[in-house]
């Protein structure tokens, strides 16, 4: 769940108030128009950096944002009710910062009066936020039960794709060569070719002819994931039995020639040794579940008002 706010990075950061209208009323506590343009601007700059934002996206990240003020407010407010703890030092530490960076500065000489407390307030609040967040995220380690239950029901989390153990031959090209340039390196891989379905020895040809630092190891690459090829290539190996050799492929960086020395099939790994791994995912998961059943049970318990004209923001999850 985002808290899209925007956060004391700067000296010059001015505190939300109701002189502007709000867009929102939460449990009687204004959320500011000032606030939201504030939070919007900063969002948009986080997500697009300075790029135009796609169609339709601008009012997806209206919602995000005002959900996100919406929830700051009960978040914080929840916080205080439970007494959850700050660092005051930590705080002291950061407005200290603040000085040291911008003493000399003649706007955060006109500004520091007003601009202190408000850092302080929201250095404050960042703090509230991230430890309530990681009260009610701290939830007990998984049972054995419910980690086999998620490695059942998630097989292909924890199953190690095919792998393939390749030789290469590779002709390199760059790409912004003329056609002319890379027709020869076609011509010399389907004479490579030739020379191999005559019995050459592939390893020997790599170590001459190849540019890929596989070379010195005589083209051999190792193992391949799936994925780590394109489609198109791995549609050519797949036809492969191990010792045969494609045709000589274009490929980005020139032509080549693949050898498939070994396949590995998929493997599912037993839970013993993905035990670790499981049980991590899964409490990830239901720490995750707790914190959303817990804003949603703030907002099922709270008030939440809209300012009629700015309904074009409405929150997407109401209360």
């Amino acid at each position: 769940m985002p808290l899209a706010v925007a956060g004391a990075t700067a000296p010059e950061a001015a505190s939300p108030t109701a002189t502007k209208p709000y867009i929102a009323l939460v449990n009687g506590k204004a959320v500011s128009v000032e606030e939201f343009e504030r939070a919007f601007a900063v969002t948009v700059r986080q997500k697009f950096y300075h790029s135009t934002p796609p169609e339709g996206e601008i009012d997806k990240v209206k919602r995000e944002v005002a959900d996100g003020l919406v929830d700051k407010v009960l978040i914080l407010a929840e916080a205080e009710k439970r007494g959850v703890p700050v660092d005051e030092d930590r705080i002291r530490e950061t407005l200290d910062g603040y000085e040291q960076r911008y003493g000399n500065s003649p706007q955060w000489k006109a500004t520091r009066e007003r601009a202190l407390p408000e850092l302080s307030r929201e250095l404050r609040n960042q703090q509230l936020l991230a430890n309530l967040e990681a009260q009610v995220r701290a939830i007990p380690d998984p049972s054995e039960k419910e980690v086999r239950a998620y490695y059942d029901a998630n097989k292909p989390l924890f199953t190690e794709p095919e792998r393939v153990h390749l030789s290469v031959i590779l002709l390199k090209v760059d790409p912004s060569s003329p056609k002319a340039v890379r027709d020869q390196a076609r011509a010399e891989g389907r004479d490579i070719r030739e020379r191999l379905s005559r019995g050459a020895d592939f390893a020997e040809l790599a170590k001459i002819h190849s540019g890929d630092p596989s070379a010195a190891k005589g083209g051999d690459l190792g193992y391949i994931h799936r994925g780590m090829l394109s489609e198109q290539l791995h549609a050519g190996i797949d036809a492969l039995k191990p010792g045969e050799i494609t045709e000589a492929l274009d490929v980005l960086d020139g032509v080549a020639i693949f050898k498939l020395i070994e396949r590995s099939s998929a493997k599912q790994r037993e839970l013993a040794d993905v035990r670790q791994r499981a049980g991590e995912l899964l409490k990830r998961e239901q720490s995750e579940q707790a914190w959303k059943r817990f804003v949603a049970e703030l907002r099922s318990n709270a008030t939440i008002e809209q300012e009629p004209q700015w309904a074009a923001t409405q929150t997407s999850r109401g209360p």
